[in-house]
């Protein structure tokens, strides 16, 4: 069952949502060469503490981190710990807090110095494709339109999609139904309502979409070891028009 939140609900949600979007400008901006992704978890952690919300990652399923971070060919759920971040690198940094109850979640995937062309690319379309996710997030609509939207965009571009890992509803908990696949067929899948609220979140590959979990038990990477990109935002499915970026930092 998709659950819909009320306006009670929806009000103290923005301030999950806005906290966490704000929190992942603040650790984006610390993304730089000579950084170690366990300095930027660390950052996140004691700008958590001193915003009184609890990382919504921290412990989910026994994972370590208060953020994930990963590089280049890892495409999502890198463990922070001492690889240091290098000039060219593409560093994807998702994080969601909880706050009054609910969680916010968002990533972004930020090019550390002047990256090559093709990066640049690769991020641009990642970008455009949850823009389109979120135009095609919209009462009436079918789940899959979101995840059509999304894979038109990226393939257009010339890059794929990855198909074992998706978005997903989110709200009180971190994982709420539907999942919320990023390629597919249009018209399939529930009915969206006004009051739902999805984490909509493109992973998007230079090479193949194929993906394999490592050693550790979380972090994934793509099977070829090209690079990926992902962008993600928590929205609200609203009455009439594209859904609301509930993540968004310059909401107050």
């Amino acid at each position: 069952m998709i659950p819909l939140k009320t306006p009670e609900e929806l009000k103290r949600m923005r301030v999950a949502c806005r906290l966490s979007a704000e929190l992942l400008a603040e650790v984006a901006a610390q993304v730089r060469s000579g950084v170690t992704t366990g300095e930027l978890d660390a950052f996140a952690a004691e700008r958590m503490r001193a915003l009184g919300v609890q990382s919504a990652f921290f412990g989910y399923g026994g994972f370590p981190g208060h953020t994930c971070i990963s590089l280049n060919e890892e495409v999502v759920h890198g463990i922070p710990g001492p690889r240091v971040i290098n000039a060219g690198d593409l560093v994807s940094v998702d994080l969601g807090v909880t706050a009054e109850g609910f969680i916010g979640d968002n990533a972004t995937t930020v090019r550390v110095g002047a990256v090559d062309a093709e990066a640049e690319r690769l991020c641009a379309a990642c970008e455009a494709s949850l823009a389109a996710g979120i135009g095609a997030a919209r009462a009436g609509a079918r789940l899959s339109d979101i995840g059509h939207a999304v894979q038109m965009v990226a393939e257009a571009a010339g890059f794929s999609v990855v198909r074992d890992f998706c978005g997903h509803g989110v709200g009180r908990k971190l994982h709420e139904d539907p999942q919320v696949p990023n390629f597919g067929h249009p018209g399939k899948g529930p009915v969206l309502k006004p009051g739902m609220t999805l984490a909509i979140e493109p992973m998007i590959n230079q090479g193949t979409w194929k993906v394999e979990v490592q050693s550790n038990g979380w972090t994934v990477k793509t099977l070829d070891r090209q690079r990926s990109a992902h962008f993600e935002h928590t929205v609200l499915v609203v009455e009439s028009g594209p859904a609301e970026i509930l993540t968004c930092a310059e909401k107050k």
